[in-house]
């Protein structure tokens, strides 16, 4: 196998990869919401004024679809504010500040977006194993000829 060979492979496997594990996807959000403490909450139009004590803020902000960590948000920018709300544990609903008022935003459930498929790792590994052992045989090739 020569180096032009070589590189080919490297680069179509290059390519590959990078198909397969896209960094985001640029499809918009079915509905708004905040994750808090590993949960969704899906915003409502429902003002709320009974508000408690301050709890957190988003950390990372996207309109676009991918997978994201921490407190994060489809709608609101790095720093907005959460908030506990009087008489409603957080396990059902927080407060989300908005321009001075706050809204309502109800728990949907645990946040999946941070968890990652073992057979991504698998996949990573394989490809790059593959590259690996190309570019070793490329480099003996090259060598050889020498």
């Amino acid at each position: 196998m020569n180096l032009k060979k070589a590189s080919f492979f490297i680069l179509c496997f290059a390519i590959l990869f990078s198909l397969l594990h896209p960094k985001q996807s640029f499809a918009k959000w079915a509905y708004a919401f905040v994750v808090y403490d590993g949960y969704t909450y899906v915003l409502s139009d429902e003002a709320v004024t009974d508000i408690n004590k301050e709890i957190g803020q988003v950390t990372k902000y996207s309109d676009n679809e991918g997978t994201y960590s921490g407190n994060f948000s489809n709608e609101y920018h790095k720093g907005t504010k959460y908030y506990s709300i009087k008489g409603i544990s957080t396990d059902r609903a927080i407060a989300v500040a908005d321009h001075g008022h706050y809204k309502k935003a109800d728990r949907r459930g645990k946040y999946e977006g941070e968890k990652v498929a073992p057979i991504r790792y698998i996949e990573t590994g394989l490809i790059i194993f593959i590259i690996a052992v190309l570019l070793i045989y490329a480099f003996r090739s090259i060598k050889a000829r020498r």
